[in-house]
């Protein structure tokens, strides 16, 4: 295995945890301020959410052979930041381990594996653009904010696909860091925060009214909103994803990590891209070391606590969104060209990925899911045979 690691591996590993933490942080500071948790359950939280990633993402990668990444549920921690207050940690906890057996038994069923493999490739890969597509938007758009440092890293982008393509996003990370420094564009390091952080233990407890309004819903959205988009993810980029064993082993830390903090793990999508596309490495059947660098870097991230944390939070926003959108800039290309390559299915491709850029939500679930339902309903009634005419 040390003899195919190569740099680009690390590099994507760090990319997909640099995003991942900066992406959504700053919601699960809110989901922890809601319910109220102290400072060493909130360390808690952010120790055990980074070692519950690295660690399936560890045994994932490693035993199957590819890119599988698994983060902490985005659209959970949202609903979490609205619907914990006033709702005690304890009551929050047993929610946690509703949502987590829940996880477990779907992977243990194998229903939802079924499922994933009615989805055309074409809509696999239409739902995987638009899922990316604002991010290699945010690569654009900040050059506004930040218009020299983004033009920095683009030239950076330019050079290395032309002179090295296989390093192009280290140099383009390598630059964008040493503008940050030169101009001291980082922040105040006064804000670090060196605190280590150590399990905390809470004794959970159940209310039917918060299992039914928070256990229940957390799963919901963390099916529909995370773990679909992660095997669509992982699909478009050409892999056959383990669907039951990834949720069962997700389901399984999120029961052992409950009572810490971990409210619930999944398939990643984004993140996944970054690690599943050629940026991570020309071939295919060794990128799964891109997977075991994320899951290294993401133990790292968990042990060091609030420290580490800290340390993205003061990095530019521009440099984060300049990074994430060339870096997935190939894989957006080459899920948009496989999306359209069907022309009876293109309409349906077009449609799923306008739907999940449009961000629309009803009922708490996110675009991606109602784009993948609607793209299919209409992928089957195009290209259902048209009536035999009736003979007089």
């Amino acid at each position: 295995m040390l003899k195919e690691l190569k740099l680009s591996h690390l590099v994507s590993g760090a990319v997909a945890v640099l995003v991942g933490y900066t992406g959504s942080v700053a919601i699960i500071f809110q989901a922890i301020e809601a319910v109220g948790a102290t400072q060493a359950q909130a360390n808690s939280w952010m120790l055990v959410l980074g070692l519950g990633m690295g660690v399936t993402c560890l045994i994932l990668s490693m035993i199957y052979r590819m890119p599988i990444l698994t983060a902490w549920s985005t659209p959970g921690a949202a609903l979490l930041a609205v619907s914990l207050n006033s709702v005690p940690i304890a009551e929050a906890i047993g929610a946690f381990l509703l949502c987590a057996a829940l996880l477990t038994l779907t992977g243990i069923t194998g229903w939802f594996a079924a499922l994933s493999r009615l989805i055309p490739d074409t809509l696999a890969s239409a739902m995987l653009a638009g899922i990316l597509f604002q991010f290699g938007l945010s690569a654009f758009t900040a050059l506004q904010t930040d218009t020299a440092l983004v033009a920095v890293m683009g030239l950076s982008f330019l050079l290395g696909r032309k002179l090295f393509p296989r390093y192009c996003i280290p140099a383009v990370l390598a630059a964008g860091v040493a503008w940050c420094a030169g101009t001291g564009a980082f922040g105040s390091l006064d804000a670090l925060d060196l605190t280590l952080a150590r399990p905390v233990f809470v004794m959970p407890a159940f209310s039917l009214p918060v299992l039914i309004g928070i256990g229940l819903p957390l799963y919901i959205v963390t099916m529909s909103s995370q773990n679909m988009p992660g095997v669509v993810a992982l699909k478009a980029c050409g892999y056959d994803a383990p669907v039951s064993a990834s949720l069962t082993v997700t389901g399984l830390a999120s029961l052992i990590l409950a009572p810490f903090g971990g409210f619930a793990f999944n398939l990643a999508a984004i993140t996944a891209a970054i690690c599943a596309g050629p940026e991570a490495d020309e071939n295919p059947d060794t990128r799964y070391l891109a997977g075991v660098m994320t899951g290294a870097v993401y133990i790292l991230v968990g042990l060091g606590g609030a420290t580490v944390i800290s340390l993205f939070l003061i990095a530019p926003k521009a440099l984060v969104a300049a990074v994430a959108g060339l870096a997935l800039l190939s894989t957006i290309g080459n899920s948009l060209s496989a999306a359209l390559s069907d022309a009876k299915g293109r309409e349906a491709a077009l449609i799923t990925f306008m739907i999940t850029v449009s961000g629309i939500s009803f009922f708490g679930i996110g675009a991606p899911f109602w784009a993948l339902v609607l793209g299919l309903a209409v992928n089957h009634w195009l290209k259902a045979p048209e009536p035999a005419p009736v003979r007089v």
